[in-house]
């Protein structure tokens, strides 16, 4: 199947690795990755700030980058499901294509490709970081108020990974406080949010923290660098991309 990747803009300038891992991924599993390169952002952060009026020259690229393929696929949650609901076009029918058939990254996995194992191995003790959008929005994953059964995707994949010690943080969905435009205009509620989650994760003696968002880890990152903390964040499409050695002892 041909696959186009949607690289969202921080990725893009911030975090290529998670880009990169992300392609690979996809072609080990057997998909035809095109990266159409005129692509830009989305338009999630003028919706965000409230000028979604703004963002009609996003949504024509983004149409005309993305028409032609069979799936878009995306290593963020938050802009797959903007484009999931806000995403218009003078052609409604292209948009509404696109619409039904892009997916974040775990989501397509899971649901799409529906593998039943992938070949990785990342020796290490992770915490894994549940973000708004892709529980609430994407439905990646069950929320924690309802009295249903309970899954993640992520969680899924995470556990096909030879060597991988995954840990949950006490309040198991809890907002990181990043929030997009939240983290500028209120600022010391998001940072307290987010200490928050750090200190829940530290409380587990993980190494890493992942999650599908880089947003949300990007924001963690911050607080962890400031604080001294030899925890580091990492995308879940780098941890499932890896081969890294396990040691194996007697």
């Amino acid at each position: 199947m041909k696959v186009g990747l949607f690289i969202p803009c921080y990725i893009d300038q911030f975090y290529p690795q998670v880009a990169i891992a992300t392609m690979e991924l996809l072609e080990k599993l057997c998909c035809e990755v095109v990266f159409p390169l005129n692509q830009t952002c989305c338009g999630q952060p003028m919706a965000n700030s409230g000028f979604a009026n703004l963002d009609k020259g996003c949504d024509k690229n983004f149409v005309n980058n993305f028409s032609g393929v069979d799936y878009i696929v995306s290593p963020s949650g938050s802009c797959v499901l903007h484009v999931k609901e806000h995403l218009h076009d003078e052609d409604e029918s292209k948009s509404l294509q696109i619409r039904s058939h892009i997916y974040e990254l775990t989501e397509f996995i899971v649901d799409v490709l529906a593998v039943p194992n992938i070949t990785a191995a990342f020796p290490h003790r992770v915490g894994m970081h549940v973000s708004c959008h892709g529980q609430r929005g994407l439905h990646l994953s069950s929320m924690s108020e309802l009295v249903a059964p309970t899954f993640s995707k992520p969680a899924q994949l995470l556990g096909m990974v030879t060597g991988l010690v995954l840990t949950q943080p006490k309040r198991v969905d809890e907002c990181c406080g990043f929030g997009g435009t939240f983290c500028v205009f209120e600022e010391a509620v998001s940072a307290k949010m987010g200490k928050d989650r750090v200190s829940e994760h530290e409380a587990n003696n993980v190494e890493y923290i992942t999650g599908v968002d880089v947003s949300c880890l990007m924001h963690m990152e911050g607080i962890l660098k400031r604080q001294g903390s030899k925890i580091k964040t990492i995308h879940i499409a780098e941890i499932l991309n890896s081969m890294e050695a396990v040691t194996v002892s007697n």
